[in-house]
């Protein structure tokens, strides 16, 4: 495959690679799933240099937000995104931080009395990119009937947002994310369920057996993260035949990459595109 010959591609075991396609080809669209992360794996990174908004980093740059908060919530990141990728420290050991990260800057968020029907215009108004390739990505899997399982540790209702502007929120999507909680007057009150961080997808997918046990047919999965947290996100399948495990690695690539390449099959080094998806795609579909 041509798009393997990119030098944004890395594989530690190239003919384990082939196999894992060949599995995925042999099965076809009928066996076929997609787990995948949001923030940073669907959508972009970087461009031309200057960072991307994650769906919070949307709410907390928005001008429905008082520069007060911004600045509180600002330092929070400043302190807890060096936490999140330090290579030398465990996820068992980063667990507790992300925890802390996540309740602050939703009580944060919840103080603001943040409105529903403010939301589309905010995303409308951002710099919310998805990666080169995203339409033909989205829509091959709806023309075959591929089921897509987004799973954010990000804010549920911006990515449903973002992804319905971009015209891609097709039925076979279902989207598990942190949704926020809205009062009848629609003001943010809280936020639903467990809270989804980086590094507990591996509980998120366990509560998520019932929609993987309806799929039981789907045994081979694409799953695609952008950190090792992310890995676990197919932990509720309950039979995998074949697993294709694509890696996109944005930030502290020199420290990170080995680390990647030992858990993801195919790592994607500073990759704003899924041009690798899409050609493995064009191969099973």
């Amino acid at each position: 495959m041509p798009q393997f010959e990119k030098t944004t591609v890395h594989m530690r075991d190239p003919e384990r690679v082939e196999q894992i396609i060949c599995g995925l080809i042999k099965g076809g669209a009928s066996k076929l799933q997609i787990i995948t992360d949001f923030d940073m794996t669907l959508s972009k990174f970087a461009v031309n240099g200057k960072r991307c908004p994650t769906c919070h980093n949307i709410i907390d740059n928005c001008k429905l937000v008082t520069e007060e908060c911004r600045q509180k919530l600002l330092q929070l990141k400043n302190k807890y995104y060096p936490i999140e990728i330090d290579p030398h420290l465990t996820m068992e050991e980063k667990y507790p931080f992300m925890v802390e990260w996540y309740f602050k800057s939703h009580t944060l968020l919840v103080e603001q009395r943040l409105e529903k029907d403010k939301l589309s215009e905010v995303v409308r108004e951002s710099d919310a990119a998805l990666r080169e390739g995203y339409e033909q990505f989205f829509d091959r899997l709806q023309q075959h009937n591929v089921p897509v399982f987004i799973f954010s540790a990000g804010l549920g209702d911006v990515l449903e947002e973002i992804i319905h502007q971009a015209g891609v929120y097709h039925p076979n999507v279902k989207v598990v994310s942190n949704f926020m909680d809205f009062d009848d007057n629609g003001v943010l009150r809280g936020f639903k369920g467990e809270l989804i961080h980086v590094y507990n997808k591996h509980d998120g997918a366990l509560r998520n057996t019932e929609y993987f046990k309806q799929l039981k047919e789907y045994c081979n999965i694409i799953l695609m993260g952008d950190s090792l947290g992310d890995l676990s996100m197919a932990d509720g399948v309950p039979n995998v035949e074949n697993i294709l495990k694509i890696g996109f690695l944005n930030d502290k690539v020199e420290e990170r990459l080995d680390k990647y390449l030992d858990s993801y099959d195919i790592v994607l080094v500073k990759d704003e595109t899924l041009e690798v998806p899409n050609a493995i795609l064009q191969k099973v579909l």
